[in-house]
């Protein structure tokens, strides 16, 4: 009987069923509402569904790995119902993944979805944690959610398109080949998995004073060359200090929302949006959904589409100034799309936005998000 070894936390023997046509690993495959062709943000709210045979990427997936591999089974959600009823779907999902006896659980790629890589990184922890055996997923290295799972299952870097599908599957497979194998894995980086931030000694034919001015001299010299402990180095950002006289301040309204104008006439991106645009509110009691709508792809859009001011609160800071309780609103919002934007991307939009809020003697500002 073949045996694959693991290698997050204590290792675990995970055995092969044998079928009519010999040993196959059996896979438990997670995907989302989008993926199984149900339809975007209006069917988020999809409870959790079964289908027994492969669908979506797993249909992909299978066609790279061959005969001594199923998917007898396919688990579906939508994103928002899983973040809602996160213990119950995933409590289901085991006891699916018990009945069907599966080797192994992939989920995803989630690529840059926040709300779905919640969901894989959490469903493929609980096949490592309930299971004992692997969870395997793939997401853009940006998405947030890799640094909260990268310790608590396998993820495979994969681009932050849905186009890269065909390229994020090869990798998948491969990798479930590798560990196939039963042979112990190496560092992430030799084996293609993203850093779980795991350092074990090994062995060097050559001394590390040797190796460091190795890697020194090709420094120097502008050669590639490759750390052995790698450090992320994360800006710290001093919170802003308070608004000193807030009765005489100007109050400027910012949201990564993705508020706009109807019909969108800056073509600004729903995902993975590279501008931001300022829209002019001076008159304007509060924000008429005949005007404004959200090209957001990562939140449900009908509630702000009834109500933009729920990410652009014209309306109650209107009221706010009415009262005396600030000076003034500023004419006009600044607005974006911060879903799978890239984190150099969103540094920059937020020094341009500051420079021009300087620059226009704004005293505090109120970013919403979603």
């Amino acid at each position: 009987m073949n045996s694959i070894s693991r290698n997050i936390g204590k290792p675990t023997l995970i055995k092969l069923g044998p079928n009519e046509e010999g040993l196959v690993m059996r896979i438990l495959f997670y995907i989302n509402q989008f993926f199984a062709g149900l339809g975007g943000e209006d069917k988020a709210d999809s409870s959790l569904f079964f289908v027994e045979k492969p669908i979506g990427p797993a249909v992909g997936l299978c066609s790279l790995l061959g005969e001594n591999y199923s998917v007898p089974i396919v688990a579906v959600c939508g994103d928002n119902y899983f973040n809602s009823h996160n213990d119950i779907v995933i409590q289901e999902i085991v006891d699916k993944a018990k009945e069907y006896k599966v080797d192994m659980v992939i989920a995803g790629p989630a690529f840059n979805s926040g709300r779905y890589g919640q969901a894989c990184g959490a469903i493929c922890e609980a096949a490592a944690r309930e299971l004992g055996i692997p969870g395997i997923t793939g997401m853009y290295e940006g998405n947030p959610m890799v640094e909260i799972y990268r310790q608590r299952t396998y993820i495979l870097p994969t681009s932050g398109k849905v186009s890269g599908m065909r390229e994020a599957l090869i990798k998948i497979a491969g990798f479930v080949q590798r560990i196939s194998t039963g042979e112990p894995l190496g560092p992430a980086r030799k084996e293609g998995y993203i850093s779980q931030g795991i350092r074990k000694l090994i062995y060097r034919e050559e001394e590390a004073a040797k190796r460091l001015v190795d890697m020194l001299e090709a420094k120097l010299k502008g050669q590639p060359f490759s750390t052995e402990l790698s450090i992320q180095i994360i800006d710290k950002v001093a919170p802003a200090l308070p608004v000193a006289k807030l009765k005489e301040a100007t109050i400027a309204l910012v949201t990564t929302g993705g508020l706009v104008p109807r019909g969108n006439p800056d073509r600004i991106r729903s995902f993975g949006a590279e501008v931001w645009k300022t829209y002019e509110i001076s008159g304007k009691q509060r924000l008429d959904s005949s005007e404004y709508e959200t090209i957001h792809g990562g939140y449900n859009p009908n509630f702000v589409n009834a109500n933009p001011n729920y990410v652009v609160p014209v309306g109650i800071m209107r009221e706010f100034e009415a009262e005396g309780l600030i000076g003034s609103l500023q004419n006009k919002f600044y607005s974006t799309s911060g879903v799978g934007a890239a984190a150099n991307i969103s540094q920059r939009d937020g020094q341009e936005m500051a420079a021009q809020l300087h620059q226009e003697k704004v005293d505090g500002v109120i970013l919403t998000s979603t």
